[in-house]
């Protein structure tokens, strides 16, 4: 008896320290959001497009490869539809 509440003493210290670590990191993690928030805010102020910047960031994310595919894939829908 004394052991299985020893072990279930264990599993609940370690499931809280996981559970600590994640709130800490999500804090961590709004923290950063704010400041990309800001610089965009900043970015903004002096001009420049944010949608465009964001596009951007999100298309430096992808392997070269994936990239010329989704722009080749986004070209023949646009051709289909007489946008080119």
């Amino acid at each position: 008896m004394e052991e299985t509440a020893a072990v279930e003493n264990v599993a609940a210290a370690e499931l809280r320290q996981f559970i600590e670590r994640i709130e800490r990191l999500e804090e961590e993690k709004a923290s950063i959001s704010d400041d990309i928030k800001d610089v965009f805010g900043e970015a903004k102020g002096r001009g420049y497009d944010t949608k465009a910047m964001k596009t951007i960031i999100r298309l430096r994310k992808k392997d070269a490869n994936e990239r010329i595919e989704e722009e080749t894939i986004l070209q023949t829908y646009m051709a289909a539809l007489g946008m080119e």
